[in-house]
């Protein structure tokens, strides 16, 4: 299939602010360059969507990459779709993140899917986190556990890099380099209970 470059939407996409839709979502799926959208988790069912593309080609043109992937780095022809349910075969994906359109994949590859653990700590661990922008003040907060209450030990400002060590529920054991460059290292909120994450492994 002929591919169309898109030359206007050819930049990365990577979550840059907090946002509250399309929270109740399993994790991602790394996309194959071949798409193919089902209504339902069988080959003969109604096929919805069909998109090809490789780095910061797409096809069909009317595709908007920051609506279809999650995250997107054409130069590492990575694309990753919102998961909202599985089965051993099947990954049901939004395909549209403006409209909330899901539709199912057939797994080609068992490792794909990383649910929002597995992705954190191999994203977050190699990249580091970013603080997504109008995060809520307690997300700042950096405590000595994993709990609302656990003991204050410091507080994120102007963070130059965030390092993850580990990621324990909804909780992130972090080592922060702040603006005054003096490390801080404790457990940090990196989404909420019911799924609005405050943080993104920095990729690029």
């Amino acid at each position: 299939m002929l591919l169309i470059p898109v030359k206007a939407m050819c930049a990365n996409v990577v979550p840059q602010y907090v946002s509250i839709e399309q929270t109740s979502t399993l994790g991602l799926y790394q996309a194959p360059n071949e798409i193919v959208l089902y209504k339902e988790p069988s080959e003969s069912s109604t096929i919805l969507h069909s998109i090809s593309w490789i780095g910061n080609q797409i096809f069909p043109d009317s595709i908007n990459p920051e609506h279809l992937f999650v995250v997107y780095l054409p130069n590492k022809n990575l694309g990753m779709l919102a998961v909202t349910d599985e089965t051993d075969d099947w990954a049901e994906v939004i395909y549209n993140n403006k409209t909330g359109a899901k539709g199912w994949i057939k797994k080609d590859d068992p490792y794909r899917f990383m649910n929002w653990i597995m992705f954190y700590n191999m994203y977050g661990k190699k990249y580091g986190l970013t603080l997504l922008k109008e995060a809520p003040a307690e997300a700042k907060d950096i405590r000595c556990g994993t709990d609302d209450k656990a003991q204050l030990v410091g507080t994120i400002n102007m963070p130059q890099k965030i390092n993850l060590t580990a990621i324990k529920g909804n909780w992130a054991l972090v080592s922060v380099l702040d603006i005054d460059r003096t490390p801080k290292t404790g457990y940090v909120r990196w989404r909420s209970n019911n799924g609005v994450k405050y943080y993104f492994p920095a990729m690029r």
